[in-house]
């Protein structure tokens, strides 16, 4: 059936399935924060034909990948999530089976983190939109910027990188990775597919904060692109940094796919592995990493005024990163 002889209202009572009852069903939903909290909010956007595809993602994975999305910006402040709304522009003819898969795909990012949809709004559109705000809470002391970076701290990553875009290849180049297994084939599709927003590593976040309360901790998540994280971190505190190409983390199965510029490429440009990037003391980072297996110290931020990415152990093997070299919507 499609939604268009559905009509607004089965649409409506369909999708409220989802939602707490008793939350929903006024002109907004009421939520009350914990106490001593600061209330984060984040709204991310997802469009059909820029952010997604059938031929790409199923719809599942697109409920999924835009929950993903907003939960990661809620990481990136180390807020916990309340809840989301949830706005949607949808064509008449798409079928209500796609918008059903859409909320189960949500649901199934949300019940990881017992996250609600708290309410929502949906149109008639020419393209399928999804609009997503999220709402967490964080306590004052405990933010995460990207503006309090100093010198000489580490820079840590707290995952891979490169893998939702080599995923995103093998999704649109069948011939590509015939020397992968089909469970690394997998693997990397579901990274781009399914992408974790990096709300587990909160607990090791904690103990850290436990042990030096006014431990201050900058960051962001690199859902536009690795590079893209560490330069609008370095220039929000007026930092420098340098990182070292080999300390990347990525798999190798990537070079299966593609040559060694390539991959480098997809590392730092690739976007949307939605890993947290942040920076702290280097002993605390130390500390940090031995708790969130597959996180790495890749560099430390500096005095100077640029970003470089020290490819060897010549001179002239020293690249400036920059924003302009990763996506742009314009």
């Amino acid at each position: 059936m499609e939604i268009r002889d559905l009509g607004e209202q089965g649409l409506l009572a369909m999708v409220k399935r989802f939602c707490p009852l008793e939350v929903v069903g006024d002109d907004g939903a009421v939520v009350t924060p914990v106490a001593d909290q600061s209330v984060v909010v984040t709204t991310d956007m997802l469009v059909e034909g820029c952010h997604f595809s059938d031929r790409t993602t199923p719809p599942t994975a697109v409920g999924w990948r835009s929950v993903a999305a907003n939960l990661s910006d809620l990481a990136a402040m180390g807020a916990s999530p309340l809840g989301i709304t949830v706005a949607l522009g949808l064509r008449g003819e798409t079928s209500s089976n796609w918008v059903q898969q859409l909320y189960e795909g949500m649901a199934q990012c949300l019940d990881q983190f017992q996250t609600p949809i708290i309410g929502g709004d949906i149109c008639r559109s020419p393209i399928n939109t999804i609009s997503i705000t999220a709402i967490g809470t964080v306590s004052p002391q405990r933010i995460i910027k990207r503006s309090t970076a100093q010198p000489e701290w580490a820079i840590v990553v707290s995952g891979a990188h490169g893998h939702s875009r080599a995923g995103l290849e093998l999704l649109l180049n069948d011939d590509l990775g015939a020397s992968l297994s089909e469970t690394e084939k997998r693997s990397l599709q579901h990274h781009h597919q399914y992408p974790q927003p990096r709300l587990d590593i909160f607990p090791s976040l904690q103990k850290l904060w436990d042990s030096d309360p006014h431990l201050i901790i900058a960051g962001m998540d690199s859902s536009d692109g690795l590079a893209d994280a560490i330069v609008q971190i370095s220039q929000a505190s007026g930092v420098g940094a340098r990182i070292e190409a080999q300390k990347l983390p990525h798999s190798n199965s990537l070079f299966q796919l593609a040559p060694a510029e390539t991959v480098l490429d997809w590392v730092l440009y690739g976007g949307e592995d939605f890993e947290l990037v942040l920076c702290l003391p280097c002993d605390r980072a130390q500390q940090l990493i031995k708790h969130i297996p597959g996180s790495a110290i890749i560099g430390v931020t500096t005095t100077e005024t640029e970003t470089i990415l020290l490819t060897g152990t010549h001179s002239n093997s020293e690249i400036i990163l920059t924003q302009k070299q990763g996506f742009q919507h314009f």
